[in-house]
């Protein structure tokens, strides 16, 4: 993953504090700790490596609806800029745990939500609309992630520092953008389209080529169906349009091309 320069001093807290962590996650796992014990540590994981004051910072005094989240992260304002839920150590994270942080999310308008059970962390972006949807930004256990800069990275997005320079959040478009769907919409567009047939034309010495032929290429011979077909495929289609679209002059609307829809065919 790439990311903007983690400040030194950030950097070689994180890196101490996850060597330090890495015998406490151990250990309970063995003896097999509550939820209870499990927030503690996450608590002191958050403080120690993400550098949170966990006394004016981490809360779990954050009601929503009557109800008390497990932690909430509030490192500025007001709004706490994540809520986290918390389960017991050795319990799998399952999608109904999310759920319960996604409708704790919603009501609050807030981004962004953690799932964690202190060897495995997720983040997950809360989309806003109807139905609620998330989208997932990072998901790595602790104890399997035997690279130290992958972790350092991690820890580093949801950092003090890392909140500061809205690193998840760019970490999280970069992520988007370089996906399958993305990459894919990006190769059906007319410039990308235009610019393989000025090549292959080229080549070919004059040779008639049109931009239906090469898109024809794309969807039947070239692109999977599972990168042009589906939701995230609709959802990267409509965001390379919207990028395409050409700006309207004063007093003019202006008219898109768009490329034709066709039903893909598998790669072969």
């Amino acid at each position: 993953m790439e990311l903007a320069t983690i400040p030194k001093r950030a950097e070689d807290r994180i890196k101490t504090g996850i060597k330090a962590f890495s015998k406490v996650i151990e250990g309970a796992k063995a003896r097999d700790v509550n939820e209870s014990d499990t927030v503690t540590i996450v608590v002191d994981m958050l403080s120690t490596i993400c550098g949170y004051d966990k006394y004016t910072e981490i809360t779990s005094e954050y009601v929503i609806r009557g109800t008390y989240c497990d932690l909430a992260i509030k490192a500025g304002d007001d709004k706490p800029t994540f809520l986290i839920e918390v389960k017991a150590i050795n319990i799998p994270l399952k999608e109904a745990h999310l759920r319960q942080a996604i409708n704790y999310a919603a009501n609050e308008g807030i981004e962004w939500v953690m799932l964690t059970n202190g060897d495995h962390w997720q983040a997950h972006r809360v989309i806003f609309g109807k139905p609620i949807k998330t989208e997932v930004a990072f998901d790595f256990s602790f104890s399997d992630t035997a690279k130290l800069p992958m972790l350092t990275d991690f820890f580093f997005l949801i950092s003090k520092e890392g909140v500061s320079k809205s690193a998840i959040a760019t970490f999280h478009e970069e992520c988007q953008l370089t996906s399958k769907h993305m990459v894919a919409a990006a190769l059906m567009t007319e410039p990308v389209v235009g610019a393989v047939r000025r090549q292959l034309v080229a080549v070919g010495k004059g040779v008639k080529i049109t931009d239906d032929q090469i898109l024809s290429t794309l969807q039947n011979l070239v692109l999977k169906r599972d990168v042009l077909e589906g939701e995230e495929a609709v959802k990267a289609k409509r965001r390379m349009t919207a990028a395409n679209r050409p700006k309207k002059k004063s007093g003019q609307g202006a008219e898109v091309k768009c490329v034709p829809e066709t039903t893909a065919q598998p790669a072969t």
